[in-house]
C-alpha cells in the first residue's frame, strides 16, 4: 500500500473518529492508531462496519508492560481489511487498575484473546463473558508477562506419592545464577593450545 493510500486512511478515520483518537503514526509500512480505552468498543465497531475501511478479521491482542508510566499497559490489538488489504494496529494505554471494555461483541474471536492478556498481565476486561486464566492454572500467582514477575516464578509443582495429588511448594534453586560475560573460554587464557598460536606477517 502506498503512502498517499495510508495517509487517506489515516485522515478519514482521525476525522470521523477525533473523540476517540488520541494519536496516530505511519511507521514501517502499517497505520497505528492510539485510543481511549472507553472508546474502543465503538472505535473498533466503526473500524468494521465503516466501508472505508473494513477490518473484519482481528488477528491478535496483546500488550506492552511499562512499570514506570502511570498508565502501566499499552494494550494493543490488530486487525486486518481484506477489503483494502491493509492491516491496522489499535493501541490504548491503560493503568493497572483500570477496567477496558471487551470487544467479544463485536469480535467474538476477541474471547480467548482477552483471556490470554488477562492471563499473562492482568489487564481485566469488564462485559467479558468468561473472564478467567486460560494458559496457567487455577491456583496460578502473578502475571508472568509483567516485567516484575521472578524469572523463577512464585511456586513449582510436583506430584507428590504419598498424598497421591500435585503439590505446590515454594521455588528451591539448587545453586545462584551464574554471572555470565559472554566471552570466548579461551579469551584471557594463560597457556595456548597446539595450533592456535597466532602467527605474524602476511
Amino acid at each position: 500500500m502506498e503512502l498517499a493510500a495510508f495517509q487517506d486512511l489515516q485522515e478519514t478515520i482521525t476525522a470521523r473518529q477525533e473523540a476517540a483518537v488520541v494519536g496516530s503514526e505511519i511507521r514501517h509500512g502499517e497505520l497505528t492508531i492510539t485510543v481511549t480505552p472507553a472508546s474502543l468498543v465503538d472505535f473498533i465497531s466503526y473500524l468494521k462496519m465503516d466501508g472505508a475501511c473494513r477490518f473484519t478479521t482481528l488477528i491478535d491482542i496483546t500488550a506492552v508492560d511499562w512499570p514506570e508510566r502511570e498508565k502501566r499497559f499499552e494494550l494493543v490489538y490488530h486487525f486486518l481489511s481484506m477489503h483494502l488489504n491493509q492491516r491496522i494496529r489499535i493501541k490504548a494505554d491503560v493503568r493497572e487498575d483500570e477496567l477496558v471494555p471487551s470487544i467479544v461483541e463485536v469480535h467474538p474471536g476477541a474471547n480467548w484473546y482477552e483471556r490470554e492478556v488477562f492471563d499473562m498481565y492482568g489487564i481485566l476486561f469488564s462485559g467479558h463473558p468468561d473472564l478467567r486464566r486460560i494458559l496457567t492454572d487455577y491456583g496460578f500467582r502473578g502475571y508472568p508477562l509483567r516485567k516484575d514477575f521472578p524469572t523463577t516464578g512464585y511456586v513449582e509443582v510436583r506430584y507428590d506419592e504419598e498424598q497421591k495429588r500435585v503439590v505446590y511448594e515454594p521455588v528451591q534453586l539448587v545453586q545462584e545464577y551464574r554471572q555470565f560475560d559472554f566471552m570466548s573460554p579461551w579469551e584471557g587464557a594463560e597457556y595456548i593450545l597446539p595450533g592456535d598460536e597466532k602467527k605474524g606477517g602476511a
